[in-house]
């Protein structure tokens, strides 16, 4: 039986990775002792791995896909194939970015300052080609965690973080000198692989199933049955992804109409459907909406 080898993330995305293919209609099974996870699907075969080595594996065809950062993909120089972006965060733009950080009441205004400087980070190969294209030569260390706390404390003179809002620099005096890249959840694969008719199948099915439960975020559906006399009211209140559906009842001169809307609307949208004559108003909860 032919099989796919897939990479999950452990670590920070490593639940909601689990949450997402649950929603996507896959079972994942985690054990705390194993790398190698249950799946209901036979011919996937999933294997928990860091998403900062994660583009290593799929490289050299250990694995055929995975998901991990367009960061750790740029760190390590990887030659994959980028199959799709998977925005996990609806309420963010779900970018994220490496930057360049210094104290706040710091002498270093721009990376030209840190010509002879001491610099700490995860991602020393992203952080010395940004110095080699300024050409600023500085001494890059490797970070084990509790960056911040680095530059603060004056063992180092700048770091290079990760961060989305800015705050938790911010929180710890820190100044953002510039960005040096950004960064999305990817659905990875190898380049041999994906020649593959099978397994370049296989994925597009998984990806396509990963993409809906992601579009349903945040989604629900709507019912209601309404008088056609009040169908044009109806209609102007009701925001949706495209026309709404429509279907004639067997009581004469009602229909009934079923969309989709952004759950954080309903509050308000219910109210005014009824008072625009809407009856039998039933909300629902959706798992993947499928474009």
């Amino acid at each position: 039986m032919k099989e796919l080898k897939l990479g999950l993330p452990k670590g920070s995305l490593q639940d909601a990775t689990v949450a997402l293919f649950e929603k996507a209609g896959f079972k994942v099974v985690v054990s705390s002792r194993s790398y190698f996870p249950h799946i209901d699907d036979v011919e996937i075969k999933p294997v928990l791995l860091r998403a900062q080595e994660m583009s290593r594996y799929v490289e050299d065809g250990t694995l055929d896909c995975g998901i991990t950062g367009a960061d750790w993909i740029l760190e390590n120089g990887s030659k994959i194939d980028v199959i799709t972006e998977l925005q996990y965060s609806k309420a963010t733009s779900n970018k994220v970015r490496w930057v360049l950080a210094v104290p706040e009441d710091g002498k270093i205004k721009s990376v030209k300052d840190l010509e002879g400087k001491k610099i700490a980070t995860e991602v020393v190969g992203i952080t010395r080609k940004y110095l080699a294209k300024h050409k600023v030569k500085a001494h890059v260390e490797f970070s084990w965690g509790a960056t911040e706390a680095k530059v603060t404390s004056g063992l180092v003179d700048a770091i290079v973080e990760l961060t989305e809002t800015g705050s938790s620099l911010r929180a710890n005096k820190l100044r953002i000198v510039e960005t040096l890249c950004e960064s999305s959840t990817q659905f990875i694969a190898n380049k041999e692989a994906a020649k593959d008719s099978w397994k370049m199948k296989k994925m597009a099915q998984v990806v396509m199933l990963l993409k809906g439960a992601l579009a349903a975020n945040n989604m629900v559906g709507l019912k209601l049955n309404i008088e056609e006399k009040n169908l044009k009211a109806v209609l102007e209140t009701l925001p949706a992804l495209k026309n709404p559906t429509v279907a004639p009842l067997t009581k004469e001169g009602w229909v009934a109409l079923e969309t989709i809307i952004d759950e954080s609307i309903v509050r308000t949208i219910i109210p005014a459907l009824k008072e625009a004559g809407a009856q039998g108003i039933i909300e629902y909860s959706i798992n993947k909406l499928i474009y």
